[in-house]
């Protein structure tokens, strides 16, 4: 029996359609993104490198794997995975983050299948991916392991699922909601409800439930004076990366 669509929150949907047009802009509404993605994508590309047996230094090192980016906006994991040879397809609730994200791949010249979906209508429709990216998103939805379960139905077996999200403790509330939203006013008051943060170890339980094996985490951290973002072994008190594998 498939899951039902049932986890997406319309409420969430709502705040990053009211932000889509802004994807692009590096000093935009989106700003915390563009200055952690170059640190998302190392942790991605090294992560499926080693799963899949590629090498980073050829042309396309991702040729020939199907990957999905779930809650995908305007494209800024889709893109860079279509051009390291990825067949991507990008998947978002919020309807208008769609035509900005093919707007954008057309200027870019890349073909990536953009669709306005959610994970539990591709997992009922038998959809079947190498890799899922599921950056950012499981903070957001109404039931998270029905929601994980669903990423877990949509990878082959020994599919790679990455999974990044923002713990839940003081830190997280000082940094993520105060300071981002409040303090920097890089997001939109209100983006991130600190009740749904989780924690790593309740997201290991939950990939766990799921049907997939956890087997590793990473901390994103930020650095205020240097103003970069770096992974960290240790540090996972606020952002943090997990990366699964489904049985064979």
């Amino acid at each position: 029996m498939q899951p039902a669509e049932s986890t997406v929150d319309a409420a969430e949907v709502a705040k990053f359609e009211a932000m889509a047009a802004e994807w692009w802009d590096p000093n935009g509404k989106f700003k915390p993104l563009h200055m952690l993605n170059p640190c998302r994508l190392d942790y991605i590309t090294q992560q499926i490198a080693a799963e899949f047996g590629r090498d980073l230094t050829t042309p396309e090192p991702f040729k020939g794997l199907r990957l999905l980016d779930i809650g995908c906006g305007g494209g800024l994991l889709s893109e860079p995975m279509a051009r390291l040879g990825a067949t991507v397809v990008g998947a978002d609730a919020a309807e208008r983050n769609i035509p900005v994200a093919r707007v954008h791949a057309e200027q870019s010249g890349l073909e990536i299948d953009y669709r306005h979906t959610t994970a539990e209508a591709l997992a009922a429709a038998g959809e079947q991916f190498d890799v899922v990216l599921n950056m950012e998103v499981v903070e957001h939805v109404a039931d998270p392991l029905a929601y994980l379960t669903a990423c877990r139905q949509l990878l082959r077996p020994g599919g790679l699922h990455l999974c990044s999200t923002i713990n839940r403790n003081p830190k997280s509330f000082a940094m993520a909601i105060v300071g981002a939203e409040i303090i920097m006013r890089w997001l939109p008051k209100g983006t991130h409800d600190w009740k749904k943060f989780i924690t790593p170890d309740e997201l290991f339980d939950l990939l766990r439930q799921s049907g997939v094996d956890p087997v590793d985490r990473k901390g994103f951290v930020f650095n205020p004076i240097a103003w970069t973002w770096s992974i960290s072994d240790r540090d996972l008190s606020v952002n943090y990366v997990t990366a699964s594998v489904k049985p064979d």
